[in-house]
This record gives structure tokens, sequence and C-alpha cells, in this order.
């Protein structure tokens, strides 16, 4: 007679075990979060645990020689069924901790454009921790929609290297690239999506030498308000558009 004890069950549980250089503050780091530390051992080796909501992360030793700034040193993925009310507690755990949401260096959140179906926490020691909602589209075309074309494809490309590939450099080209090639014979709204997008980038990226310059090309344009609705859809902080609107008429 066999036994479950002897063949193996489909009932496993696997435990994505963080590197970390940086115990201590990655303990503050997540507290600060709202997080419970279920466990805490520094010696004689590093072992970690904290939990929010109805997740846990792990985390464990680091080589002598890992550096957290180059941010290679691990991450997990958090499947859940809304990815809006996580950033948003997150954001104003933030607030409270530190008066800001951090966004640049270590450790960030990532910026969050309503409807995007992921985003990121990079903790101080270099690990990335992304929450995707899980019924994400499957099939991404880097490049932009073969079913779009000219600057609107541009602006899909864009899309996909900010929030899949989290890559505001690429994202930041390639939309620069596509206002010169493509704007000229481009619908007004996709001119001022792309504008805007360059301008959250740039300062996003701390270059912002040419947002004065993007930001007079978004005030010459004609824009009625539901077209600024889907301006401001684009980007995940329509804020930074404000000095840029003209007056409606």
């Amino acid at each position: 007679m066999t036994t479950n004890e002897d063949r193996v069950q489909p009932n496993e549980t696997t435990v994505p075990l963080l590197p970390c250089p940086a115990p201590e503050e990655t303990l503050a780091f997540w507290r600060a979060l709202g997080f419970e530390v279920t466990y805490e051992q520094m010696r004689p080796y590093v072992y970690l645990v904290v939990q929010w909501s109805g997740f846990a992360l792990h985390y464990g030793p680091a080589p002598k020689d890992l550096d957290p700034a180059k941010e290679q040193t691990g991450g997990c993925l958090v499947m859940v069924d809304a990815v809006a009310p996580y950033h948003a507690a997150f954001a104003d755990a933030m607030r409270r901790a530190h008066g800001k949401v951090l966004v640049k260096g270590l450790p960030r959140l990532t910026r969050y454009r309503a409807g995007a179906s992921r985003f990121s926490v990079v903790d101080p020691s270099g690990n990335t921790i992304i929450f995707i909602q899980r019924d994400e589209p499957k099939d991404l075309e880097y490049g932009g929609s073969s079913e779009l074309e000219g600057l609107a494809r541009v602006l899909d490309n864009a899309r996909i290297l900010r929030e899949f590939k989290l890559d505001d450099r690429a994202a930041y080209r390639a939309l620069d690239s596509g206002m010169r090639r493509r704007a000229e014979d481009a619908p007004t709204v996709e001119q001022a999506t792309a504008l805007a997008g360059l301008i959250e980038l740039s300062i996003a990226l701390g270059k912002t030498d040419r947002v004065p310059e993007w930001g007079a090309q978004l005030r010459a344009l004609t824009l009625t308000e539901p077209e600024r609705t889907q301006v401001r859809a684009y980007i995940a902080d329509p804020v930074v558009l404000e000095p840029w609107w003209s007056d409606p008429r």
C-alpha cells in the first residue's frame, strides 16, 4: 500500500531567499513600511523574515563583495489581484516615515501610473521586489504593438520599457527619437502625450535641461479637456505638467 509519505506530493512551497548585505537598514526600511519582523538573526549568519498582509520576505547571508548600489543582489515577484492598493499603502507609509516618497537611489518605490499592472520596491540591500497583477498581459511587444503606427507605436513601446522593463533611460530615448521622427504627422494628443512622457522621465532621470523646451511645445498645443485627461493618464505624476498647460479657452 502506497502512502503519502512514499510519493512526491504536488503541494510544495518555495521561499525565495534574498541576499542581505545591509541587514539593519533593510529591517528599518520594511518596519517603516508597516511590515512585521517575524524572525531576526544576525549571528552566526543573517536570517531575517518580514511579513505584511499575506506574504513574507526571507533574507539570508550575502557575499562579502556584494555592492547593493549595483542592484544586482536578487529579488522576487509578488503576484496580487490589484497592484494599486499596494503602491498606495507603501507610498503613504514612506510619506509618514520620510516626509516624501523615495523615488531615487536605495531604497525606493518606482512610480505608478494609474492602470499599470506592476511596480517595484527596491530595498536597502539592492533587492527588487516586483508586485504584479495576476491578469497582466502575457504578450508584450518591445518596439510597440504591431497594431499601432507612427508616434502611437512609439508611445506604446516607451510605456512597456518604463513599466515592464523598468528602464526609464530606454523609455526616454524611445520618446526622444520618436518625437524627432514621428511627431510631424502625429495627432496633437499623441504629440502632447510624448512631451508629457519626456518631461516626467527627464525629471526622474535628473536630466532637466530640455524640460523648458518640451514644456513650451506642450503649452503651444491646443487640447480639449478629454485630451488633457488622456495625456495625464499616460504618466505617473500629472502634477509635473501643471506649469506647462496653456489656459483652456
